[in-house]
């Protein structure tokens, strides 16, 4: 690993704190910037990170990317070598009932981080995006070189502006930028507003799971160990100026099919409540990860059955945890 001091921003939550544990364990020194926000829980993130709180190597920082001031203060203090930036509010469906404060926090707050980076000489940053800035696009697989993306929620279109702002910042001030777009991520510590811990969660307690839809809307389930990967992998490569990545498992699955598969990793049927599809949904995701294998040696090499099997173990234990 060619960089020793890391500024995680988002850290505490899902995808960031599994990255932050494998940073620590290669020897890095890494500050994770969390504001915990009342999106879910905050008491989830905390004992996320609550395993490395005497160790010398973590810092925590609790604040707010949308503070630009304090943004600058932290990166002029902590001079990291690279900042990935996982920082956001997530959910396609939220967006559209505070489309503001999506716009604050996931746009405004990347250009605050930018800033910093640029005013204080940060020589490598990785963004992470979303599969939502492809939105309604109806060329599958969805590839990195598509040349229309349609976002369908103001969340998609946040990530589509905080990757034109990376690519503008590239470009001006030679920072070396990777956009990582993450496609329907799963696995231990997941949100309890995603899909997959969701249904589990009532499928364990004995409730009916909500279905939108017909059920065929497919998502390109990836398992968190195969993100964790790529993400490490841009952080090493050697970047050109602005380059985009999909991060996905390249194998869509139809809800359907993830409710058969549920049912088989935790051993109870579900019971099924139909409701009609969501403004902002989009009818299937579908990674090209072609150039992240070329480029970043990216191949996911978790089965769905495997990944479920890994994520209902650690659901169960964490019940039956006092």
């Amino acid at each position: 690993m060619q960089y020793e001091r890391f500024l995680v921003t988002g850290g505490a939550g899902f995808i960031g704190s599994h990255l932050v544990d494998r940073l620590i364990e290669a020897g890095a020194h890494v500050t994770v910037v969390d504001d915990f926000n009342d999106y879910y829980d905050p008491s989830l993130k905390r004992a996320n990170v609550a395993p490395h709180a005497d160790d010398p190597r973590h810092r925590l920082v609790e604040a707010d990317i949308r503070d630009g001031a304090a943004m600058y203060d932290l990166v002029r203090s902590l001079a990291p070598q690279c900042i990935v930036h996982l920082a956001a509010r997530a959910g396609v469906r939220p967006s559209l009932v505070d489309p503001m404060l999506y716009e604050t926090t996931n746009s405004v707050g990347t250009l605050n981080l930018l800033e910093a980076a640029r005013h204080n000489g940060v020589p490598k940053f990785v963004f992470a995006s979303s599969s939502s800035v492809y939105g309604l696009n109806t060329k599958v697989p969805f590839a990195e070189t598509d040349a229309l993306l349609r976002p369908a929620s103001p969340y998609g279109a946040t990530k589509l502006a905080g990757e034109a702002m990376c690519n503008a910042y590239a470009h001006l001030y030679g920072i070396a930028i990777v956009s990582l777009r993450f496609f329907t991520v799963y696995g231990p510590r997941q949100r309890p507003d995603l899909a997959i811990r969701k249904f589990a969660e009532r499928m364990l307690a004995g409730r009916p799971i909500e279905l939108y839809g017909d059920g065929g809307t497919s998502r390109d389930y990836t398992f968190i160990d195969d993100i964790v990967k790529g993400v490490r992998a841009a952080i090493d490569l050697d970047a050109d100026g602005h380059e985009v990545f999909n991060l996905g498992n390249s194998s869509p699955v139809t809800l359907a099919e993830l409710v058969t598969a549920l049912e088989a990793a935790l051993g109870i049927r579900a019971t099924i409540e139909r409701l009609p599809e969501q403004p902002g949904d989009v009818p299937r995701t579908f990674a090209d990860v072609e150039h992240a294998e070329r480029r970043l040696g990216f191949r996911p090499s978790t089965p769905l059955a495997n990944g479920l099997g890994e994520f209902t173990r650690w659901l169960r234990d964490r019940r039956t945890q006092p």
